[in-house]
């Protein structure tokens, strides 16, 4: 994924910690030292990465959301994207890093490696030193921890294939490589990229070669990477660092542009089919996954990507992926809607119209469900690589009945694009969302 097709992400700061949860677990000082983690391959060929010598599949989610969810769903692996996020505390003062080792999950590292988009210079030797100087600190300060599985190094930093600049980036990459192996021969070093095509991937194997896992982001056909990689001549193993729904940049559009959102129940088979065919590993090259988002976050809209509501209720494809990692559903299911219907759906409708708004919802486990509407503006502040977007605004006097199964819509005032939103919740920590974009002439 890259430059306005592909979902690059922010560091998470402002919500990180708030995300935060886990109870009941003993002193800092009690936790072990380091474990080994060694990449080797079996007698069959296949890329394997071994904890203290077990095998260890990446069953994992990318993302700010509950710890203790996390773990209890299955998953055995937390992705971050700045190192920052090691030490962010909950109101308990325990770090997140900390909190991770208790429940027995192991950190994919982030170590951010600078973006010349963000103003990063590769060509000026004080930006290089300053950046080498802060990453070898940052693994030495956390080498030894037991949560740690590999050093996320970068998440895609690369510039336009076959550029000097695309060059300097590899091989400035290259050289962090080394000196993280110097300072720590136990963890596994890996770098993420954007999808995977021809010229990036000779360009990693010429100027990179000190890497150990390639990364990849990616989301429609993102089951199809092992083969897409192997057909490229790449050998040494992979972990999919990102996937989810079909990415905004791939959606259908309303007639006026704006990318029409799957629903939740959607989504969850993308994430389904995605995460069971890597399971396969039919080339022997994947070592596992993490599932993006793990929490939430405007982007396109507010509801897009995230697996998590801000109120902490999981959504389908957190189904999707028990299903995917333990061959059965769990206990209790998201709900799911089947449609919504609204007259101006992909039309335009004329300010002050009133429009009623209804939704088919079934919920497998016969739960009584709450429903919330709610009317937004399009978003305007659209930001390539995922960088942070405002919130459009809302408007919640166009909706009346709106925590009924139908409401009534005033549409707004004023010309332009909106969204009328839909969320269902079990009262049980299941949800699911929808969306129709409709415009006002």
């Amino acid at each position: 994924m890259n430059h306005g097709m592909t979902v690059k992400l922010l560091l998470f700061i402002p919500f990180f910690m708030n995300a935060l949860q886990a109870k009941g677990t003993p002193d800092t000082n009690q936790i072990p030292l380091t474990h080994q983690v060694t990449l080797s391959k079996n007698e069959k060929g296949v890329w394997e990465l071994r904890r203290n010598g077990e095998l260890f599949v990446v069953r994992g989610v990318g993302g700010p959301g509950s710890l203790s969810l996390a773990k209890e769903i299955g998953a055995n692996s937390i992705r971050t994207w700045g190192i920052e996020q090691l030490a962010f505390k909950d109101s308990e003062g325990r770090s997140f890093i900390d909190q991770a080792a208790r429940l027995g999950l192991t950190v994919c590292v982030g170590i951010w490696v600078q973006h010349e988009r963000h103003g990063f210079k590769y060509s000026d030797p004080k930006f290089i030193a300053k950046q080498r100087e802060e990453i070898v600190s940052a693994v030495r300060k956390y080498k030894n921890h037991p949560a740690v599985l590999v050093w996320g190094l970068g998440n895609e930093m690369e510039s336009y294939v076959g550029t000097e600049d695309a060059i300097r980036v590899w091989r400035e990459l290259e050289e962090l490589a080394k000196l993280i192996k110097q300072e720590d021969p136990n963890h596994p070093v890996m770098t993420v990229i954007a999808g995977a095509d021809t010229g990036k991937i000779k360009e990693i194997m010429k100027y990179y070669p000190s890497i150990d896992i390639l990364g990849i982001n990616a989301y429609l056909g993102a089951g199809g990477a092992g083969g897409t990689l192997q057909g490229l001549g790449w050998t040494k193993p992979f972990i999919m660092t990102e996937y989810g729904p079909v990415g905004h940049w791939q959606a259908p559009q309303a007639p006026w542009g704006a990318a029409i959102e799957p629903s939740g129940n959607e989504k969850a088979a993308n994430y389904y089919a995605t995460l069971t065919t890597l399971m396969e590993n039919k080339e022997g090259l994947c070592l596992g996954s993490y599932a993006f988002l793990w929490g939430n976050k405007q982007e396109t809209t507010s509801t897009w990507y995230g697996m998590l509501l801000s109120t902490g209720e999981k959504l389908p494809p957190v189904d999707a992926l028990v299903r995917g990692w333990s061959g059965k559903w769990p206990a209790n299911r998201c709900p799911k809607v089947e449609s919504i219907e609204f007259p101006v759906a992909l039309k335009k409708g004329k300010a002050g119209e009133k429009v009623k708004a209804s939704a088919k919802v079934m919920d497998r486990d016969g739960d009584s469900l709450q429903y919330e509407w709610s009317v937004m503006a399009e978003s305007k502040d659209l930001r390539g690589g995922g960088d942070a977007e405002s919130v459009p605004a809302s408007y919640p006097e166009a909706v009346q009945n709106g925590s009924d199964r139908e409401c009534l819509v005033t549409l707004p005032r004023d010309k332009g694009a909106y969204r009328l939103f839909l969320i269902v919740r079990d009262g049980k920590g299941g949800a699911t969302t929808a969306n129709v974009p409709f415009g006002v002439d």
